[in-house]
């Protein structure tokens, strides 16, 4: 059943260790109305390997000669736009791997209209998309999570409905669009929205085996391969034909399969004791046992399907935080499955299955998991240990120095920035206690925060903060096309441009004679997202344990602000003698989060060192992406007590960051209580910074701000 034609790419049935991803790749191949499959995992462990083989053992396709959208021949898409198809010859030819690099503009994944000839000859060119080519095939997005999210929702509508619609200067094109849907991605760079993660049917975490004869394994497929591709490939031609048949016949049964009402009902339940959100839980999850008892080569859906596709469709529709990582604790599972199974009943046929797969001989004791199983709960449960050790390790070296000896600084007032001194400073401060010198203090629950901004509109890359020129928004204008630049063009525009040459252009009929330059471009007025980069005080001027965690709980709030807004978000602190890059610019806003709650605090205060570091990881960054601009949040009490003149100092890094036009927010968190120094205000000064005190970054506290400040 697979193509005649050869192939040197990695066999699929050759992939090691990744059981979980090649069952959700084929239940997707089997039923694409599952909805597709995002792979979520650390770089190296095959996700893309793996995408790519997979059609390797797909089944071709027929398809009408010369329609470019792939239509079935003896089923023709009445609005497709070559059509109408009235030829029943066929063309037999492989399924297409489509992949949709990130950087993809809209007018490439939809398709676009050929502007010159609707207005010169009053017709319709449309010109196909990516969306056109995956039709009928598989369309693969790598990184995912980085891909804009305008885009991840045209492709998530269009694999939803299984049509594209193209809606241009009053001309609208439909044609199909049904594919199987693939992203990878890599956790450490962003998350998808959780509006977009539900959207994908299935999930599978992939982690490298830790167990060495597995890893062995993999390099020896790998050396093989790279040594003799050809040689490799033939030997799995016979397990590649064998799962390219057995994917076939399960597609011809699954529409024998019956979903019964004890299987729906068992269903309903285990995803109202996850309590997931809404009905697609239930609904993939109810598709993908279909599949997978089609799969199994069974009519009826019994209990290990629901089990099969419960662990594939429900883990990533559990988040009830942006930050939780998603996963699936499997002995809940087991539970679900035990309270939802019904006892058997002794008027069932003994003989085949029914009552959901329900074996009669069961004596209703909980379900022992499988030997195949096993490795993935073990999987599972590792992957979870080394998630908590790594934040553990990650805050090793970040030690706070306890020197507590007084500063003597006339910049620093009459204040010691030790932690013993602190507690006397701050002892009358709502009963708190002075945090302790490398102690780590945790955070509360977030608020919403208010919109910290870049001011004056920018020309970065598309997001949610700051005003900015970009590819989405409303139109505030138009410009000339440099060559055959692709872009939304502004037809108003381009018939002004071309309407005074007609006479000259010798123009007869009812069209415009129009030529390429022409052609204007809409520019657009929207959102753009910011490298927002904390730079935080955990000197032991912080203070006590209470004020210190509400400092990270404000930082959270504006952690989970930033992750709303698709910005990109680094971590500097600084304490002791030294400042440290505790996170460079990341998409990763959930490690960010992870390491502030694992930041030690206490030692002296090296603000100026702070800011330098933050203006090196500002320059960096800023060759890297150049049009990502920067927001500098600062969070300090504006106390500066490591080496000579160490405010002055302080106030001269600030100038110099501010002569480099870098946006700063000045978060002050000197304490309400007792006497006000005001030192972050100057320093705010000095940076040309938007001044916040810590009380005002809830986005309510910060109305009631204004409100009593207009009142006085």
């Amino acid at each position: 059943m697979r193509p005649a034609s050869p192939s040197t790419g990695f066999p699929f049935t050759a992939v090691v260790g990744m059981d979980d991803l090649q069952l959700a790749l084929i239940l997707a191949a089997i039923s694409p109305a599952i909805g597709g499959v995002l792979i979520r995992g650390e770089k190296g462990t095959a996700k893309s390997t793996a995408v790519r083989a997979l059609t390797e053992i797909l089944p071709p396709v027929d398809v009408v000669p010369g329609c470019r959208f792939s239509c079935d021949p003896e089923h023709p898409d009445d609005t497709c736009p070559d059509g109408p198809h009235h030829s029943t010859e066929a063309l037999n030819r492989p399924a297409r791997l489509v992949e949709l690099p990130v950087g993809a503009t809209e007018d490439r994944v939809l398709g676009s209209l050929h502007l010159e000839k609707a207005l010169a000859e009053g017709i319709t060119a449309y010109e196909p998309g990516l969306l056109a080519a995956a039709h009928r095939g598989l369309l693969y997005v790598d990184e995912v999570n980085l891909l804009h999210d305008h885009l991840v929702d045209v492709l998530l509508d269009a694999a939803a409905m299984g049509r594209a619609t193209v809606e241009r200067d009053g001309v609208s094109v439909t044609h199909p669009a049904r594919f199987v849907l693939v992203g990878t991605m890599n956790p450490e760079e962003g998350e998808l929205r959780p509006q977009l993660l539900d959207r994908f049917g299935l999930t599978v975490d992939v982690v490298a085996s830790r167990d060495p004869a597995v890893r062995v394994e993999v390099m020896r497929a790998r050396l093989a391969y790279e040594a003799d591709p050809a040689g490799f490939v033939a030997r799995h031609d016979g397990p590649q034909r064998e799962l390219a048949e057995r994917i076939v016949k399960a597609r011809d049964l699954i529409t024998e399969v019956i979903l019964t009402d004890a299987a729906l009902r068992q269903i309903a339940e285990i995803c109202a004791s996850f309590d997931v959100d809404g009905m697609r839980a239930d609904l993939v999850t109810a598709r993908t046992a279909v599949a997978h008892a089609a799969w199994s080569g069974r009519t009826v859906v019994e209990v290990d399907d629901v089990r099969a596709a419960a662990k594939l469709a429900l883990p990533h529709r559990r988040r009830r935080n942006p930050f939780d990582a998603p996963g699936l604790d499997e002995d809940q599972l087991e539970q679900a499955i035990q309270d939802s199974t019904p006892p058997p009943n002794p008027d069932d046929n003994p003989d085949g299955p029914g009552g959901g797969g329900v074996d009669p001989t069961d004596d209703g004791s909980p379900a022992d998991p499988t030997d195949a199983d096993r490795p993935d709960a073990d999987r599972a449960e590792a992957d979870r240990s080394e998630a908590n050790l790594s934040g553990a390790d990650r805050s090793e070296g970040r030690r706070a120095d306890a020197d507590s000896a007084a500063s003597g600084g006339a910049e620093s007032g009459a204040d010691s920035d030790s932690a013993a001194t602190g507690a006397g400073r701050e002892a009358g401060e709502a009963g708190g206690r002075p945090a302790p010198v490398g102690e780590v203090v945790g955070s509360s629950e977030p608020y919403k925060a208010r919109l910290l901004s870049v001011q004056a509109a920018g020309a970065g890359v598309a997001g949610r903060r700051s005003r900015a020129i970009t590819e989405v928004g409303r139109v505030v204008g138009d410009r000339a096309r440099i060559g055959r630049e692709a872009g939304r063009p502004h037809l108003l525009a381009t018939i002004r441009s071309a309407a005074p040459h007609q006479h000259a252009r010798g123009r007869a009929g009812a069209g415009l004679a129009v030529r390429p330059s022409d052609v204007r471009l809409a520019v657009r007025e929207g959102r753009e997202g910011n490298l927002v980069l904390f730079c935080v005080d955990a000197s032991g001027s912080m203070g006590t344990k209470q004020r210190m965690g509400a400092v990270k709980t404000a930082i959270v709030s504006l952690l989970l602000d930033a992750y709303q807004r698709r910005d990109t978000v680094g971590l500097i602190t600084f304490a002791g003698a030294a400042a440290t890059v505790a996170l460079p610019p990341t998409g990763s806003v959930e490690t960010a989060v992870r390491r502030l709650e694992s930041l030690p605090t206490g030692g002296r205060t090296p603000l100026a060192e702070g800011l330098l570091q933050a203006a090196e990881v500002l320059r960096i960054a800023a060759i890297r992406d150049p049009r990502r601009r920067p927001l500098l949040v600062l969070v300090t009490d504006g106390r500066a007590t490591h080496g000579d003149k160490a405010f002055a100092r302080a106030r001269q890094a600030a100038g110099w960051l501010a002569q480099q036009g870098i946006a700063t927010v000045v978060v002050d968190c000197e304490p309400r209580r007792g006497v006000r120094l005001g030192l972050a205000g100057e320093l705010a000064a000095d940076l040309g910074a938007e001044y916040l005190d810590l009380g005002e970054v809830a986005a309510g506290n910060l109305i009631r701000t204004v409100t009593e400040r207009r009142a006085a």
